[in-house]
């Protein structure tokens, strides 16, 4: 599935990297620990973090990561959005908490099993 897809089915935010929306969503990962997404992440994962500041865009671009979905209606600092803009990575916000969804990014086919 591709970002735009998850876009438009969830009703997600785009704040930036508009243009990189062809991404290919291979899997999911949810978590506020940098480190666990950089030991348990995959290529391709959508990330789903309530985290704002620019480190998230410095592990997701180490990873690969398709994309990042910030929850409860959190918005990215304009530091997180001038460097996702530059290393090319969409940072989606929604105002539904982590755990629905996960549940709704399951039930259109986004798993976090392990490939």
């Amino acid at each position: 599935m591709k970002l735009f897809e998850l876009v438009q089915k969830l009703g997600l935010k785009v704040r930036c990297a508009e243009t990189h929306l062809q991404h290919e969503v291979s899997g999911g990962y949810a978590s506020d620990l940098l480190s666990d997404v950089l030991a348990n992440s995959q290529t391709g994962d959508i990330w789903v973090t309530l985290q704002v500041h620019q480190n998230i865009v410095g592990v997701a671009s180490m990873k690969d990561i398709a994309g990042i979905i910030l929850v409860n209606g959190r918005e990215p600092n304009s530091d997180t959005i001038e460097k996702a803009e530059a290393e090319k990575i969409p940072i989606m916000v929604t105002e539904m908490p982590t755990f629905e969804l996960v549940g709704k990014l399951y039930n259109l086919g986004v798993t976090g099993t392990k490939k």
